[in-house]
């Protein structure tokens, strides 16, 4: 079977445009990480900010520790991207060609990002869990990824599995989202339009952007509770001795436990806790992304044409058996 060029080249564009974005933004995504990974009450909160993840690394002189869980981190992104963009692409085509039709339309698009979601999720949890563990270790004392995953069991290497498998509705809300403001803005737009006007309806490029960035706005919103249950699932154990407190800790790495906790210790607004930071670190890294991913995926579809090319030569190879 031949591989297909076009869904590897998405993926791979896709993949190196997570690498950058990943590593750009990595900072951000530790300070987020740690703040939200933390349920007590108010008072009795280390951190009262995200900001101040940032301000307690430069106070200590331990700023590389930022860093910390970035090499983890990427290999989680660049290959859960690459997955997620062949996956998407290679489900597309099938689909397409299964049914005959020319273009796919929004609720099966939907259902095609979904698959590619959930096929990226089940490979990459553990890495995902890996990253999470390293982020939100105190500053300094992260295990690497080999003793992180050889000390937790089969189970423990997929925490929240389940919550990771539901947040693969984001983009399908994003992009509903999307699309009821797109149509909202054009009716506007039909109405203010004279009869001479005969082009087409059409958003510009700033009107998308600003449109893309509040229907990912909406899809965070409306999952952010998840997501925080999921990184305080995924959260470094604590390295406290107290048998209340471990008790504990073992409850919050279940659904149930970490909903109660954050509902016992912070309230409905706990559920909340680091949504700026989420917002701003995912609407960052999607344009980033996608940015980076568009001036690669020519260079990329190119070099993979040049290399089939040369496998009429005899000199590579493209045929999987």
């Amino acid at each position: 079977m031949a591989f297909d060029l076009e869904s590897l080249a998405e993926a791979t564009s896709g993949a190196f445009g997570a690498l950058v974005s990943t590593s750009i933004l990595y900072p951000l995504d530790t300070c987020k990480t740690k703040y939200q990974a933390e349920v007590k009450a108010h008072h009795q909160q280390k951190y009262r900010s995200t900001s101040a993840v940032l301000w307690e690394a430069i106070a200590n002189g331990q700023v590389l520790s930022l860093y910390q869980g970035l090499g983890t981190k990427n290999l989680q992104a660049f290959i859960s991207q690459f997955i997620y963009f062949y996956g998407y692409s290679f489900f597309k085509k099938l689909y397409l060609e299964k049914t005959g039709n020319k273009s796919i339309g929004t609720k099966a698009n939907l259902i095609v990002g979904v698959a590619a979601g959930a096929c990226t999720v089940i490979i990459t949890q553990p890495l995902d869990t890996a990253a999470s563990r390293m982020q939100t270790s105190e500053f300094g004392m992260s295990k690497g990824l080999w003793k992180m995953l050889s000390e937790s069991s089969w189970s423990e290497a997929f925490d929240a599995l389940d919550i990771s498998l539901l947040l693969t509705t984001n983009p399908s809300i994003q992009y509903t989202s999307f699309d009821q403001l797109k149509q909202r803005l054009l009716k506007r737009q039909l109405r203010e339009k004279t009869a001479t006007d005969s082009s087409p309806q059409s958003l510009s490029a700033f009107s998308a952007f600003v449109l893309g960035a509040v229907a990912k706005c909406i899809a965070t919103f409306v999952t952010y509770p998840a997501i925080r249950c999921k990184v305080t699932i995924q959260a470094a154990d604590s390295d406290d001795t107290d048998e209340t407190k471990e008790a504990e800790s073992k409850r919050k790495k279940t659904v149930i436990g970490a909903i109660y906790s954050i509902w016992k210790r912070e309230g409905l607004l706990g559920f909340y806790k680091g949504i700026e930071a989420q917002i701003l670190k995912t609407v960052l890294s999607s344009a980033l992304l996608l940015m980076i991913k568009e001036k690669i995926s020519k260079a990329t579809w190119v070099l993979l044409l040049a290399l089939r090319s040369r496998d009429g030569e005899g000199k590579i190879n493209f045929q999987a058996y």
